[in-house]
């Protein structure tokens, strides 16, 4: 009998976001020989993960996306699995619009179930409040609750949930020794790279519109202006990524603005990078943030992320309304006055260090099952 506890990860897909890499961060870590993790996914497609997952032993589970009209649909499918896999005892939930189905299933086959705030909903929008409407129930449905930060998780789950013992923060978890910086490293990706004597800035996240790329390249068009060396790195992939291709070309900087896809060398780039600049509408917690801060990178951000995000004194936030130049004018200072060095201290006392957060998820996990329903 397999005396593993698995545990279904629900998520849409297994690609290279924040969440996903922060899953997959812990996967690696955590004692495979007790904790096993599987995942239940909502596309049919191949993702960036999945075939490490494989060979790390996890399976990957295929359902239909929720779409309200395919509920009853939806919901057979996840029953199906849970009742195919009575191995699985616990159910983890990523996903907030959908959980209200996933979670009462697994109520139902007595699993114990869990519900993870990785972002904050601003009710700025039509879509925020319908994806506020369809979640609120969650906020009863699950027997633990975790949040990238304590604002996630009063967001998602109200303030009697995030103060109660049901819920806990759970730290985006990074493996902090990677991104010690390296004057050396940083010789060689400059020289990887063609930025041999460059000034290089960056940002990591996917294009969509709270990361607000249209006001990043304007910062960085502030920027150029003012530093002639100055070139700008942008890593991830997204729905608005032809359009800021096409807002850099009109604004006569495309040959200075260089978009890098998604990569695996996240740590390396950083430690490459001369300044972060990160200004998210708002983000649960924004973990690129704190890799940026453990390469000892001046980093200037906006007041959407939370605060549990600044744990060096590399960090400066500014209002978005300040305005691009200002901005542009904050982090070359910024550049001017940083002496790299190693953070990884500071990341540590924070309780960011991925092997922290094991531990902390570890416990999680086994005193769920000595709750088993």
């Amino acid at each position: 009998m397999d005396k593993c506890i698995h545990v279904l990860h629900v998520i849409r897909a297994m690609d290279r976001g924040g969440a996903e890499t922060m899953i997959m961060n812990l996967y690696r870590r955590i004692d495979r020989s007790r904790i096993q993790f599987d995942f239940l996914v909502h596309v049919e497609r191949k993702c960036d993960y999945d075939d490490e997952i494989l060979r790390l032993g996890g399976r990957i589970f295929r359902v239909v996306p929720y779409r309200i009209y395919n509920y009853f649909s939806y919901k057979k499918q996840c029953g199906k699995i849970l009742e195919e896999h009575p191995e699985v005892k616990i159910v983890h939930g990523h996903i907030g619009s959908c959980a209200s189905v996933y979670l009462r299933v697994a109520n139902k086959r007595q699993r114990y179930t869990i519900a993870h705030s990785h972002a904050m909903n601003k009710m700025d929008n039509v879509a925020d409040i319908i994806f506020k409407i369809m979640t609120f129930d969650n906020r009863w449905l699950a027997d633990f609750y975790l949040g990238c930060s304590n604002e996630a998780g009063i967001d998602q789950y109200g303030k009697k949930v995030a103060a109660s013992e049901k819920f806990q923060v759970l730290n985006n978890g990074i493996d902090a020794g990677q991104y010690c910086y390296n004057a050396e490293m940083q010789k060689h990706m400059k020289k990887s790279l063609g930025f041999e004597e460059k000034i290089v800035f960056g940002h990591v996240g996917r294009f969509i519109p709270l990361k607000n790329h249209k006001f990043l390249v304007e910062i960085f068009r502030e920027i150029e202006k003012i530093e002639p060396r100055a070139e700008f790195i942008l890593v991830g992939r997204g729905e608005l990524e032809d359009k800021i291709k096409d807002r850099v070309h009109d604004m006569g900087i495309a040959d200075k603005v260089h978009f890098l896809g998604v990569r695996e060398d996240i740590a390396e780039l950083m430690i490459m990078m001369d300044g972060f600049i990160f200004p998210s509408i708002h983000e649960g917690l924004g973990i690129v943030a704190v890799e940026a801060q453990a390469a000892g990178l001046p980093c200037v951000i906006s007041e959407g992320i939370p605060d549990e995000a600044v744990v060096t004194e590399n960090v400066k936030r500014l209002e978005l309304s300040l305005g691009a130049e200002t901005w542009a004018k904050t982090i070359l200072q910024m550049y001017k006055d940083t002496q790299r060095s190693s953070q990884l201290d500071a990341i540590k006392k924070a309780d960011y260090d991925i092997s922290v957060t094991v531990r902390q998820l570890e416990n999680i996990y086994c005193n769920a099952v000595k709750e088993e329903k």
